[in-house]
């Protein structure tokens, strides 16, 4: 059965999803090389070790940084290709059913749950801040909205239709919802590990 999607392409979407995509591939990229490094030279420093309160190395090498065995940029280096595909698809005119959006919604989902995870984990347990994990952060948060809204607006995910006037609402706020949720973030940080008074 098709979905119910309206006729004109979501563009804005897969505009964000490639921009998306790209970014978090390039950071998942990043924390993969870094990773190597203090494989091939045990002891040494990541190039993003900044201070620390800002780094890469504490959390690369940590029980967090490869929940499932193998290290997390592994995760963001397959998993980053999908939004990038889908975006260029829809831009490319494709259509695609219900249970394939319903799928990726799913692995946004899932995505979304492990970045907020791993969040709560680097502030409250490693106490670091890792500069590409944010850039992660930063992406992921966002496209969990876009694509959510997207579903629910459309009626992809069957849901009420209040749900999916408040959801085609919240759609043109998008930037706002991941302002305040990166609000969120930096005043769990600044509470926990005193940001600003380690810039000083």
């Amino acid at each position: 059965m098709p979905a119910p999607t309206s006729r004109t392409p979501p563009r804005a979407l897969a505009i964000w999803l490639i921009l998306a995509g790209v970014v978090g591939w390039w950071a998942a990229f990043s924390l993969t090389m870094e990773r190597f490094h203090l494989l091939e030279n045990p002891g040494s420093s990541a190039s993003c070790d900044f201070s620390p309160l800002v780094q890469c190395g504490k959390n690369l090498e940590s029980a967090q940084g490869a929940v499932f065995g193998f290290p997390n940029p592994i995760l963001g280096l397959t998993g980053w290709v999908a939004p990038i595909v889908v975006g260029a698809a829809i831009l490319a005119g494709a259509r695609f059913a219900r249970w394939f959006w319903l799928i990726f919604e799913l692995g946004v989902t899932l995505a979304f749950v492990f970045v907020v995870w791993l969040i709560a984990q680097s502030i409250f347990v490693l106490g670091t801040l890792c500069p590409w994990c944010m850039v992660t952060w930063v992406v992921a948060i966002p496209s969990f909205y876009a694509v959510t809204l997207h579903v629910l607006r459309t009626g992809i995910l069957p849901a009420p239709r209040a749900i999916r006037r408040a959801a085609d609402r919240l759609t043109g706020w998008i930037p706002l919802l991941a302002v305040l949720s990166y609000a969120v973030v930096a005043i769990l940080a600044q509470a926990r590990l005193d940001v600003l008074g380690s810039l000083f």
